[in-house]
């Protein structure tokens, strides 16, 4: 019995599930080499080494266009703020500063659910499953928040509060899957390219939330021309207003639409399935029984399962676990790490957000946005247009040159040049605040949008979907990108207020100057921060995790794909 057992072929690998033209299934290309830790080496050499193409770009904009819906939903606040004020709060025409806060603060509250929750489900379930669950709660919460209404017995505010924490929910949730994601399908010598494309969407998403804006200004003109201010705004300027809000809102949830159906059948990621999902025998005929249309679990082949996981224990990688995470974590060089790209989110989102989300405030304190206006609709559109300005001459910008250049030159150069440089940007404007002109002020300020995405914003999203070994990857991401938000909220709703201290009718934010000395110290602190993370261009997501024992791609022969015919990387 024992001789029969020892002769009997070794059982291969099955295949997995999924596979699109964004995401190609790369794990079942090498799915016939029968030793685990060959077949791993493999098919991740398959991926870092593949030269950049189309197949790369379609991969970009899968998880680019939730970044673009997160982009829009998130920035379009300083514009809905506005609105709700001039419709909700007749004679008054704004909003009250705590509401106004309230709002903006909601997204944020429901991010770091999000981002914490979505980051350890994908580290325990799986990417596949969570991908497109969280743009589905994103465009579900968009439309119900386009929806909502006022009524005697619930307040609009509240409602708006209540849909925004659960859209803030999905956004979260497309932080840590996103990034690492596309990491892990990415081409190490444009990693960092591919990631950063994924995240520049936000600048697009802010743009479009910026044209939408003018667009429906525009097309609601004749109405909102009938009052000469927004505390005046009645009747049928109110209305117009009503539906300018809603449609900008709504609008939100079509790009989501769009890209749901690559999300929900990509493929599980090679490095998850080799590294963390190890009963690969279970899942195939789970999958087996799904495509045929029965329903509940297949039935597994426990022989055929023991010995997939037999192969499986051979795998050079470590187990994920509780224990094997403070393990990890425990080690000073890990933990720095992770310090590092959570301080330096969390420094940059107290200055980013505190700013980007009151745009529309702070053109009109420097004299920008609705200096002179004469009617509503002026107010509108010159509020719409300052915006615009912002995105278009800093913020679009700085995230394309960040992509342009973050192989090249790396990830914590452009992160610590660009902290030193908002450093000085903010001292610029904070003291020198009282003595410089609109024009002066405004053009710091637009300085100062494209130095947050031709660095810190940018990086900050990258390096922790690279730097972290694959079965922590999601959850060290979430957990980054968590602190961020918190930094975001602190921004928001413990440092920007202090803009009104002792505001006057003719004052509205007297204590602007200090607000952005303040943001000063933070840019200066996320300097000291950066100096906790690797540089991490140009090497494998193994090479960074300390994973890399049997990466010698350039020395050892390669299988082609499906095919037993030895291919020497080095005559390539």
């Amino acid at each position: 019995m024992a001789e029969y057992a020892s002769s009997a072929p070794p059982v291969a690998a099955q295949k997995t599930a999924g596979g699109n033209a964004a995401y190609h299934n790369f794990h079942n290309d090498f799915v016939h080499v029968q030793d685990p830790n060959e077949r791993r080496r493999l098919a991740l050499a398959e991926i870092d080494k593949a030269p950049f193409g189309w197949y790369h770009v379609r991969a970009i904009f899968v998880a680019g266009v939730g970044f673009f819906t997160d982009s829009y939903d998130i920035f379009c606040v300083s514009l809905l703020t506005i609105m709700l004020g001039i419709v909700y709060f007749p004679g008054v025409g704004t909003m009250p500063t705590k509401s106004d806060t309230a709002i903006k603060l909601a997204t944020s509250a429901g991010t770091v659910i999000g981002q914490l929750g979505f980051g350890i489900a994908a580290d325990i379930l799986g990417r596949k499953r969570m991908y497109g669950l969280e743009l589905i709660v994103i465009i579900f919460a968009t439309l119900a928040h386009a929806l909502t209404s006022n009524s005697p017995s619930v307040n609009i505010i509240g409602v708006i509060i209540f849909w925004r924490v659960l859209m803030g929910v999905g956004i979260g949730g497309d932080y840590p899957l996103s990034s690492i994601i596309t990491s892990e399908f990415a081409t190490t010598k444009w990693r960092g390219a591919m990631m950063g494309s994924v995240f520049a969407m936000q600048g697009l998403g802010q743009l479009t939330g910026a044209l939408v804006m003018l667009f429906v200004t525009l097309g609601f003109k004749e109405s909102l021309m009938t009052s000469t201010k927004p505390a005046d705004c009645t009747g049928v300027c109110a209305l117009a207003v009503d539906k300018m809000w809603r449609t900008l809102i709504g609008f939100g949830a079509v790009p989501g639409c769009i890209a749901l159906y690559y999300r929900l059948t990509i493929p599980e990621t090679p490095r998850y399935t080799f590294d963390v999902a190890r009963d690969i025998e279970k899942a195939n005929v789970d999958v087996k029984a799904y495509i045929s249309g029965k329903h509940g679990n297949g039935v597994v082949d426990e022989a055929a399962r023991v010995q997939a996981n037999k192969d499986a224990v051979q795998l050079n990688v470590g187990r994920a676990g509780w224990s094997d995470f403070v393990a990890h974590y425990s080690q000073i060089k890990n933990a720095k790490v992770l310090i590092g790209t959570a301080l330096s989110w969390c420094f940059l989102d107290i200055a980013y957000y505190g700013l980007s989300l009151n745009n529309a405030t702070i053109l009109n304190v420097i004299g920008y946005s609705t200096a002179g206006t004469h009617t509503t609709y002026e107010y509108l559109y010159n509020t719409t247009i300052g915006n615009l300005i912002i995105v278009l001459a800093g913020a679009v910008p700085g995230y394309w040159f960040a992509v342009a250049t973050i192989d090249t030159v790396g990830r914590k150069t452009l992160q610590l040049g660009g902290f030193a440089i908002l450093t000085v940007l903010f001292i610029a404007m904070g003291f020198g605040y009282k003595h410089l002109s609109s024009g002066g002020l405004l053009a710091i300020y637009v300085l100062a949008q494209f130095f947050f995405n031709f660095g810190p914003n940018t990086t900050t999203f990258i390096v922790p979907g690279e730097c972290f070994p694959t079965r922590y990857r999601s959850t060290s991401h979430g957990i980054s990108a968590a602190s961020g938000k918190i930094g975001s909220i602190i921004g928001q709703g413990a440092i920007a207020p202090l803009r009104t201290r002792g505001h006057t009718p003719d004052h509205a934010a007297p204590w602007l100057n200090h607000v952005l000395e303040i943001y000063a110290l933070f840019m200066l602190l996320g300097c000291f921060s950066t100096l906790l993370i690797p540089e991490t261009k140009r090497k494998t997501l193994e090479e960074l995790s300390g994973e890399d024992q049997d990466y010698s791609y350039n020395s050892s022969p390669v299988l082609e794909p499906s095919s037993d015919i030895l291919v020497d990387n080095k005559a390539e």
